[in-house]
């Protein structure tokens, strides 16, 4: 189990097919997408009223994005550029419910399940507080697991930056993933 490069200095040698990957994985996402005219603002799943939209090459919901990379980054998955690239016209105004779906398929394939998701969704408006429950309704209906497994929070940016000057909205996320099987 020890190897000695001298005899005053033990070293530990752990070869590849010993090592014991440890039964949880933590993740982290982020995104963020400018708001526009002419486009619905949907977020975690949610169209919510309001004057302007995010820009992007799917719906451009940042909360399912970061979700989405929060994910597959736990499962050493890659990210959702990977999966789905903004180059590829199959994703073209894609819903990111489908994309969420998707992604989770492929880390309950690895041999991952969620224990938790929590977000935060950084916008100066419109305010969120409203539409909080649905968002963690519909992320946990997409995913299948429960509401109690997914948080969503909302904050502004105190207008600093430009998601407080209300040019964007930015989403982060964390999920932590146990091993096993659907």
């Amino acid at each position: 189990m020890t190897s000695a490069t001298s005899s005053a200095s033990p070293v530990l040698s752990v070869s590849p097919a010993s090592t014991v990957l440890p039964a949880l994985r933590i993740g982290e996402g982020w995104d963020t997408h400018a708001l526009v005219e002419g486009r619905p603002l949907v977020l975690g799943g949610v169209t919510i009223p309001h004057s302007h939209g995010l820009l992007g090459h799917s719906d451009a919901d940042a909360l399912a994005h970061a979700i989405t990379d929060a994910l597959l980054g736990a499962a050493c998955l890659g990210d959702i550029g990977k999966l789905f690239p903004d180059t590829a016209a199959q994703f073209k105004g894609a819903d990111s419910m489908v994309l969420l779906a998707e992604a989770y398929r492929k880390v309950q394939e690895a041999g991952w399940l969620i224990v938790n998701l929590d977000s935060t969704i950084i916008a100066q408006a419109p305010k969120m507080a409203p539409h909080i429950v649905a968002m963690r309704e519909r992320l946990a209906e997409v995913l299948g697991i429960a509401p109690s497994q997914v948080n969503v929070k909302a904050k502004t940016a105190e207008k600093m930056g430009p998601v407080g000057e209300g040019k964007a909205i930015e989403a982060r996320a964390v999920c932590l993933l146990c091993a096993g099987k659907a």
